[in-house]
């Protein structure tokens, strides 16, 4: 077991619990994965430690650095069934002429853009053959000003140099700021800590999916919404484990004041909006605080809350290629083409820290009544990555897992990655269809 080691994220979130890591998460790659897995997930863990020890209570966790590999894979496992692919057929790497580029098409109006762009038809190898006569940094602007989501390969040094990379490095891991005092008391229960508490996620695939599973596994109602046309099946097993999946038009006057409802009993509130993008439906900053006084806000963007791309669309895989990972990769392994990490770990480790903050803003709560709102991105969670120190692999082998009935078939879950003294860490509930459940809060 190897001793605590205080993170980054521990100390802006004023946990300093000191977790311990048990073991490797043998996610190999040029990259040093394991410690950005192992300290997002010693990160949440420190801060469920510090929130019981100001209810009074004493507590301490320990990692299962194995089973984080499992988790950052795949916690739910098929058995006799398969989800279907989480990626589109045209999303992919692509050789321009002059550098690589990666086009994130899985939802239906960013493949359109792409499409529109590069004026061919759906199919792959007209796809690659039209980008092959295009400079990569001009296709790349113009599938996102189509309203697309791109992004050319980049090497770290370029990224560093370039005005969004040095301004999302510039910003704290976990950003953080006290709002209104809360107008309700809470306590958190010893065994199921975020019992009672009420958190509404606005999020899809993959960071906030995982922030808002991991307060389900503390005993939180996680209410997740999605617009009537969303799907994720790819990823919805997974990601829905202890939620209630329902469906709002907020575009709607319905919709919309169904929503601030919701946001209305809400203590938590989770999102991946970019800033001001609230503010046509009238839910923009000061209007959240005034419908929940003390809100626990926690909201995520690609590229960082600074810099020329604020408001870009962004994903774990193209901030990947943007921020040199998926270069060095390729460099460093001699491949013919782009090497992204063995999983979405940005993904995963940002949802983990996400976790952490919502749990630190209700810890804050409890010990001074204020809410909190805080913004983390997936390039900033990128910076923390070092290149792995050369030596043999390490295999982690992860445990089979506990059966479950979900609605595809039956599945087996693997042990939640970390234990806390006393606590309970387990889901209410299996994964669910989403839009399976009413838009209310449940008596």
């Amino acid at each position: 077991m190897t001793p605590p080691v205080q993170s980054e994220s521990a100390r802006l979130l004023d946990t300093l619990a000191g977790t311990r890591v048990r073991g490797t998460a043998g996610l190999v790659a040029e990259w040093d994965v394991d410690a950005l897995a192992t300290g997002a997930v010693a990160a949440f863990a420190d801060a469920v430690v510090a929130l019981l020890a100001a209810a009074g209570l004493e507590a301490s966790a320990t990692v299962d650095a194995p089973l984080v590999g499992g988790w950052f894979r795949r916690a739910l496992h098929p058995d006799g069934w398969e989800p279907p692919s989480p990626w589109d057929p045209i999303a992919g790497d692509y050789a321009g002429s002059d550098g690589w580029i990666r086009l994130h098409t899985n939802a239906p109006r960013h493949r359109a853009a792409a499409l529109r762009v590069l004026g061919v038809s759906a199919d792959r190898d007209e796809v690659a053959a039209e980008v092959a006569t295009r400079r990569v940094d001009e296709l790349e602007a113009a599938v996102v000003e189509a309203g697309g989501a791109a992004a050319a390969m980049r090497s770290r040094e370029a990224w560093l140099a370039h005005p969004q990379g040095a301004a999302s490095r510039r910003e704290p891991l976990v950003d953080r700021l006290h709002t209104v005092p809360a107008r309700t008391v809470w306590h958190p229960e010893p065994r199921r800590p975020l019992a009672g508490i009420r958190v509404l996620d606005l999020t899809r695939v993959i960071a906030g999916p995982v922030a808002t599973r991991a307060l389900a596994a503390l005993g939180a109602t996680v209410l997740r919404v999605d617009p009537p046309d969303w799907d994720e099946p790819g990823v919805v097993p997974d990601m829905t484990l202890g939620k209630l999946p329902t469906r709002i038009d907020a575009r709607t006057p319905e919709g919309r004041e169904r929503l601030v409802d919701l946001l209305a009993g809400a203590d938590v509130l989770v999102h991946g909006y970019r800033r001001g993008a609230l503010d046509p439906i009238g839910l923009g900053d000061a209007e959240r605080q005034d419908i929940r006084p003390g809100l626990v806000e926690v909201a995520l963007t690609a590229y960082g809350w600074r810099g020329p791309w604020t408001g870009r669309r962004g994903f774990d895989s193209l901030v990947q290629m943007s921020a040199g990972i998926a270069e060095r990769g390729m460099r460093r392994s001699g491949a013919a083409r782009p090497v992204p990490l063995p999983v979405q770990a940005l993904d995963h480790a940002t949802g983990w820290l996400m976790a952490a903050a919502a749990v630190a803003g209700l810890r804050d709560r409890l010990r001074g009544g204020s809410g909190s709102h805080a913004v983390l991105s997936l390039a900033r969670t990128a910076a923390e990555l070092q290149p792995a120190e050369p030596g043999p692999a390490v295999a982690a082998a992860s445990p089979r897992g506990s059966a479950l009935s979900t609605p595809w078939g039956a599945g087996r879950l693997l042990p939640f990655p970390l234990t806390v003294d006393g606590v309970d860490l387990r889901f209410a509930s299996g994964p669910a269809a989403l839009g399976s459940a009413p838009a209310a809060w449940p008596a």
